[in-house]
């Protein structure tokens, strides 16, 4: 099983489709997924992250950097 940290809290999460996956014929989702935001940068968030971005507006870096605050 392939795993990536996440930006905002730092987890390890399950990514699927890895090499690892491809041997041991694991199936499964991924715990996270790749972002691009409206300030133009690139964040790996797990899903309970992504669910704490802002709703009332475009989610940016410093709103990432706030998951970690909190």
């Amino acid at each position: 099983m392939s795993t990536q940290r996440c930006d905002g809290c730092d987890e390890r999460t399950r990514i699927a489709g890895g090499i690892s996956d491809f041997w041991s014929q694991a199936g499964g989702s991924s715990g996270g997924v790749d972002l691009e935001l409206a300030d133009g940068s690139e964040h790996f968030l797990c899903f309970d992250c992504v669910e704490r971005l802002p709703d009332d507006r475009e989610a940016t870096a410093a709103d990432v950097e706030a998951l970690t605050v909190e």
